[in-house]
């Protein structure tokens, strides 16, 4: 039985507050889970991007929201396909607090798209939530996405967008970012590739581009932890074996100096490295692995 709790714009909490400044400020939020209590210090992101996200999208989102570990941030997104999810997904893997804003209903049989009810259920079990101002048994319809944005954007201290066309919905919600005073961070991408073609526009408007994690601390005046510009690595369930290859992997390597390097008999790397591509932290190209986070 889910406990879905409706709270009027009088009695927001603290991580509800900002959506009071918003133009047509929710009269009633529903939600369900834990909203993080919201500190002088916490940094709210709401993570977007295309639905046809690139390689290099995944490969970028995961990056970055691995490299918020250690900090008081929270992500925030719309449980959509894509980079949406992949957002969520890190944030979970990292401990990092997650909160989702459907375009739909919060009513479990409605959670939108049907394909992430589960991961709406990870996000609550983990302690995050789900947020709507729509009541629990609407419906997901093309209307409700363009407006659950407003809520996304009004929420954030920073939008943060990763892949997206030059007509889509991630580009309404930076807009509607800057509206709302939101600090715009956007990842450039290739000038060929249609999923950079809004990033790109967004950052020849004047978003903040975003080339590494320290670029997000500087743009929100996070102070950078000892050491965490280093960080090697953000996962905590690997091997010993896992993380001498993590480590080894600073830069590319072939798959012989790995084995050597690391010492290891080369059966036993070889299965270390599978390993580590199946849970999507390196990857293999032309004979040389590469790390992702």
């Amino acid at each position: 039985m889910q406990r879905i709790h409706a709270i009027s714009s009088n009695l927001f909490p603290s991580f509800l507050a900002p959506l009071l400044e918003i133009p047509e400020p929710p009269k009633t939020i529903f939600y369900e889970g834990v909203l993080p209590e919201r500190h002088k210090d916490t940094k709210v992101i709401a993570v977007v991007g295309s639905r046809r996200h690139t390689r290099y999208g995944k490969e970028v989102t995961q990056k970055l929201v691995s490299f918020l570990a250690p900090y008081p941030c929270v992500i925030v997104s719309g449980l959509a396909l894509g980079i949406d999810s992949i957002a969520h997904k890190i944030a979970l893997e990292v401990k990092l607090p997650t909160i989702a804003v459907p375009g739909s209903g919060i009513a479990y049989k409605n959670i939108y798209p049907s394909l992430h009810k589960q991961l709406a259920k990870d996000i609550l079990s983990s302690g995050g939530a789900l947020v709507s101002e729509f009541t629990p048994e609407t419906k997901a319809a093309p209307w409700t996405f363009p407006q659950r944005n407003r809520i996304m954007a009004g929420l954030c201290d920073a939008v943060l967008v990763v892949e997206a066309e030059e007509k889509s919905g991630t580009l309404i919600t930076a807009r509607l970012a800057l509206e709302y005073n939101k600090t715009v961070l956007a990842v450039p991408g290739n000038i060929d590739s249609p999923t950079s073609s809004g990033t790109n526009w967004l950052i020849r408007q004047g978003a903040t581009p975003i080339t590494k994690g320290e670029d997000i601390l500087d743009a929100l005046n996070i102070p950078i932890k000892g050491g965490a510009g280093t960080q090697e690595l953000p996962f905590v369930d690997l091997s010993e074996e896992e993380k001498v290859l993590l480590l080894l992997l600073r830069e590319p390597q072939s798959k012989d100096v790995l084995i050597r390097e690391s010492g290891m008999e080369a059966s036993k790397a070889l299965i270390t490295l599978t390993s580590l591509e199946l849970k999507d932290l390196i990857k293999e190209e032309m004979s040389v692995y590469k790390r992702i986070v």
